[in-house]
């Protein structure tokens, strides 16, 4: 049945639930998926300053800007030595544009660019340990992905909003160049121009509205169908944070989070990968999965999340039996997914997709490895710097 996106806006939660766990049912079957990853925070330095985060912050004296080669491979290989299989670039965007001593320290690394030093130590990675990068640094022009696609099994920056308006005074965006829709929506087309496996999503609760959300997914929904590269599309949850503007804000209902990941099932269709971060929900987190959604996204028993360090990850027991409770099965993938990896030529560096296979099983999902959680890391809980260590089926909505 086609069911016109107007008629989502008061719909309620259960009714569009049991609608997104039908056509998840028919796309995936009982499949719900994870990826055993290491975050590596590259740097926290950032030209933007979204009201809402505490991964970015200015300069602190006695830090460097950027984390070390060392340091990065210390976490890749205590992410390798647990099992994991992703290595999770994050980091601010493009911070030598504000910051003098982020240039200052690009000189020293041999590097103009922070994008040049992330494509250094992404091949380190790779190289050295095996692990595959997946990296999000933000806005990108076709020749910055060109670049890192050499260098990373995928990459990533979320849409976030298409509403210009949270850009204007007063909004979570404003001062935030690189958060303006349009230039995050140009960077999502030229991934696909690059044939880059790309992951997207949306922010709920920032502001903005329920039918400006569902203008958000049908943004990336039609991108999607355009290029084939959008692989998966998170919905994740604003969560106020101390020390930054919102820290008062409201925090959208866990109802409200169900209805916009159902919705983003409806609008996308039974194939879409689909993910929301179960740390963010915390003992709620089970729920999701009512709401149609087939990936948990990933997944740490080495690291933090540094972008939401107040979150611990679900241990892997809870998050299995979660999931074998709802009547589905917890498997293991990589951070590409297994269409792109059965198509390797066009989607995958030649490099890169031949450590992509050494970690694929025949369907394209990690190999089973034995996860056991790091003694020692230093990056859980410390930080760098301081003493311590291709979806083309039509939805059923209509626009």
């Amino acid at each position: 049945m086609v069911v016109a996106a107007s008629e989502l806006l008061d719909a309620l939660p259960e009714e569009l639930c049991n609608q997104a766990w039908r056509l998840r049912s028919e796309g995936h079957g009982s499949l719900v998926t994870y990826s055993p990853k290491v975050f590596i925070p590259l740097t926290k330095l950032c030209r933007d300053v979204c009201h809402y985060c505490t991964f970015a912050h200015p300069p602190r004296r006695g830090e460097r800007a950027y984390m070390s080669e060392e340091e990065v491979l210390n976490v890749a290989r205590a992410g390798a030595a647990a099992g994991c299989h992703e290595a999770l670039f994050t980091l601010g965007d493009k911070p030598e544009l504000r910051y003098r001593v982020a240039r200052e320290e690009l000189r020293a690394l041999g590097c103009e660019t922070t994008l040049e030093y992330l494509a250094r130590c992404a091949r380190l990675v790779l190289e050295e340990t095996g692990l595959l990068p997946h990296v999000n640094p933000g806005v990108l022009r076709r020749e910055d992905l060109r670049s890192l696609r050499t260098v990373s099994a995928s990459q990533g920056a979320m849409l976030e909003t298409a509403s210009a308006r949270l850009s204007e005074r007063g909004g979570p965006h404003y001062g935030s160049p690189d958060k303006l829709p349009a230039r995050r929506l140009a960077t999502i087309a030229a991934a696909g121009e690059e044939c880059v496996p790309f992951t997207t999503g949306i922010l709920i609760g920032i502001g903005e509205t329920r039918a400006e959300r569902i203008e958000a997914l049908r943004a990336i929904r039609d991108l999607g169908e355009r290029y084939g590269h959008v692989q998966e599309v998170i919905v994740q949850n604003f969560r106020a944070k101390q020390g930054t503007r919102m820290a008062d804000a409201p925090e959208p209902a866990f109802e409200e989070l169900l209805w916009t990941a159902a919705v983003a099932r409806l609008v996308l269709g039974a194939h879409w990968n689909i993910q929301a971060p179960p740390n963010l929900s915390y003992a709620d987190f089970p729920r999701l999965l009512d709401a149609g959604i087939n990936d948990w996204g990933g997944i740490s028993q080495v690291t933090i999340d540094h972008v939401n360090p107040e979150a611990p990850w679900p241990e892997l027991e809870a998050l299995r039996e979660a999931t074998e409770t709802s009547g589905l099965t917890l498997t293991p993938r990589l951070c590409v997914y297994p269409e792109y990896i059965a198509n390797a030529e066009r989607w995958l560096d030649p490099a890169v997709a031949q450590q992509v296979r050494l970690r694929a099983d025949a369907e394209g999902l990690a190999r089973e490895e034995t996860w056991r959680q790091a003694q020692t890391c230093p990056h859980r809980p410390g930080s760098f710097g301081t003493s311590a260590v291709v979806p083309t089926t039509s939805s059923p909505i209509r626009s």
